[in-house]
């Protein structure tokens, strides 16, 4: 468990795929250092488990729809007053090589990852506008900046979402709002289908020689959402263990 010296008494947070992984462990740490936290997923048994074990609220929802994001921001504002921070972390893979993918497999990945962070911090704005702050963290990727053989897919939403991240923060610095990204090498659900000694491979072409746990990725997370990170906006944080150096 990760110690945390920030303080988010008082403060919402909204983490989408919250239901396992990288998203849980973000939500158990803001809950930890005293947020209201919304914990956002598509998965209810996940979910519904998620927010047992947090201690947090919960909403199934599928970041993908316009209805149900906007549902996602009424309720955490309706419950807690305020909406804070939105980590944008939800997301699916299909992955298959480009000549094998159909149109659903391509565009049903960049309406979860890219559309699910563009609707999810659209409807955020009218709230960090009325209260002059805001800090948005989305996920991205390695392989949005480098690619990866059989994810083109996933690659563009990546991609995306660095371009997004960069766009939003010059929109809403002027409103007390950051926009950053972070981009992940954690031990995840993601990599869980790759075979040891693959794993083992690829650990040992990173610097630090290892894959993340969640905990790590979540302590970069809460860092870009304090109040001490008011003047970073706009960056994408490799949290890799220097693999993309």
């Amino acid at each position: 468990m990760t110690n945390l010296s920030f303080d988010y008494d008082g403060r919402t947070v909204v983490v989408t795929g919250a239901g396992q992984g990288i998203g849980k462990e973000i939500g158990a740490l803001f809950a930890r250092a005293g947020a209201d936290v919304i914990l956002v997923d598509l998965d209810k048994q996940a979910l519904d488990q998620a927010v047992s074990e947090i201690g947090a609220r919960g909403v199934v929802a599928d970041v993908s729809d316009t209805d149900a994001v906007a549902r996602v921001v009424d309720a955490a504002v309706s419950d807690t007053g305020r909406l804070d921070v939105v980590v944008n972390n939800a997301g699916i893979l299909r992955d298959k090589l480009l000549w094998k993918l159909t149109d659903d497999d391509f565009e049903r990945v960049l309406a979860v990852h890219a559309g699910g962070t563009f609707r999810m911090t659209r409807a955020a704005v009218p709230q960090f506008r009325t209260q002059n702050y805001g800090r948005v963290i989305n996920v991205t990727s390695y392989t949005g900046l480098h690619g990866n053989i059989g994810q083109s897919n996933y690659a563009t939403a990546k991609a995306g979402i660095v371009g997004f991240t960069k766009t939003a923060a010059k929109e809403l610095a002027g409103f007390g709002v950051t926009v950053n990204a972070i981009s992940p090498n954690a031990d995840t659900r993601m990599i869980a289908g790759i075979p040891e000694a693959r794993k083992a491979e690829i650990a040992a072409q990173i610097p630090a020689g290892r894959f993340a746990p969640p905990s790590e990725i979540a302590a970069a997370v809460a860092f870009l959402a304090s109040e001490e990170a008011a003047y970073i906006t706009g960056i994408v944080l490799p949290v890799d263990g220097g693999m993309s150096m």
